[in-house]
């Protein structure tokens, strides 16, 4: 009988690719080995915007969608931020975009808990998710759903209330089993849930109202304390957060992803195209590249080789490429879908009556809001 030892000449005879590269795949943090020493801060983390809500079969293709795969699908193609919209409804918390009238993704439980299956199953992996808090959820409400789905145990408690200057690495994230990082656009306190960070205190974004591929900017637009002045922003040690998703609008102020010319938006050329855009965010940051990328439609570009060449990943590794199951997204053509309710907004209008949406309501032929701006879905 062979000796373990005498077999293993044997065994790495028979499959060294094999084995090389289970090696390769458990020493890689975020699909990379190169990533595992690398600071949270440092890189660059691909981003769905608004993650649950979907254009696909479960949805009627709706117009509103901004992803064609759910967030597993998401997480397991290379996506490491995922967002989305929080809404009181029927008193629980739910992923609404802009109105759980218009379309509801489901509670937020539920969402973290697909979040938290899919971490089990990679434990190499740093995952971030952020919140808008669009009706103003407490700390002790989210960290309801939180413990519920039992994400909590990923969940990263920072050191310090502000922006650090360093932030761990990959591999110390991991390590730690703190591979959780969540932010909450906004949160009044988190005294009750530390691991609840609000956004802003440690992230700056670039504007996200970009109906021109010819108008994306990299100034500093959110939190206004930095407002358009990138030298204070960079000094502040808040992580750069750059959206570049383009929405078309289509009458009555309503706005809906632009998903004809996504190719480009998260491609590598033409006006507005995502790879120009993050290195002229890069150059203008003193070298410093976006800690998030937000895109709509992840899986076009595609998003991730931009993201890879931001991040001098040669070596990526155990990514699952996007099921071949979208008929929307494998025509790459405008929905037929409706946006759940969009219809019956625009016949109320067309009828004279004055609806209302989240935080907006239509009368004397505008949006008005108490926020401003227009209706975005």
């Amino acid at each position: 009988m062979l000796a373990i030892k005498n077999l293993l000449p044997i065994l790495l005879s028979c499959a060294p690719a094999a084995i090389a590269e289970v090696i390769r795949r458990n020493t890689a943090c975020n699909n990379s080995p190169s990533l595992c020493s690398k600071s949270y801060g440092e890189i660059t983390h691909l981003g769905a915007h608004d993650s649950p809500f979907l254009r696909d079969a479960s949805t009627g293709y709706s117009v509103s969608g901004n992803q064609f795969y759910n967030t597993t699908v998401q997480l397991s193609a290379g996506v490491r931020l995922v967002t989305g919209q929080v809404h009181k409804n029927n008193n629980d918390w739910h992923l609404c975009h802009s109105d759980c009238k218009l379309l509801d993704a489901g509670t937020l439980e539920s969402w973290l808990s697909e979040i938290k299956t899919w971490l089990d199953g990679n434990p190499n992996d740093v995952v971030t998710v952020l919140l808008v808090n669009s009706d103003d959820a407490t700390d002790s409400e989210l960290a309801t759903a939180f413990e519920a789905s039992e994400i909590t145990q990923y969940a990263y408690t920072p050191s310090s209330t502000s922006a650090p200057t360093s932030w761990p690495t990959l591999q110390e994230l991991i390590s730690k089993g703190t591979r959780l990082l969540t932010f909450v656009a906004s949160l009044s306190s988190n005294s009750n849930a530390k691991y609840l960070m609000d956004e802003f205190a440690y992230i700056w974004e670039n504007p996200f109202e970009v109906t021109s591929a010819s108008n994306f900017s990299c100034l500093p637009e959110r939190p206004s304390t930095v407002s358009k002045d990138i030298p204070s922003a960079l000094s502040s040690n808040r992580l750069p957060f750059m959206n570049h998703f383009l929405d078309k609008d289509i009458g009555l102020g309503i706005e809906e992803p632009d998903v004809d010319a996504v190719a480009t938006t998260n491609g590598q050329n033409g006006t507005g195209n995502l790879l120009t855009a993050a290195q002229t965010c890069k150059s203008a940051y003193s070298g410093r590249q976006p800690s998030f990328i937000l895109v709509d439609f992840f899986d076009k570009g595609p998003a991730i080789d931009v993201v890879d060449e931001l991040n001098n990943v040669t070596d990526a590794t155990g990514r699952v490429p996007v099921p071949n199951t979208n008929a929307d997204d494998n025509s790459n053509s405008t929905s037929s879908g409706t946006y759940v309710g969009l219809l019956e907004l625009v016949d109320e209008v067309k009828n004279g009556a004055n609806p209302s949406v989240g935080n907006w309501i239509w009368a004397g032929g505008d949006w008005l809001s108490v926020l401003g701006g227009g209706v975005s879905i």
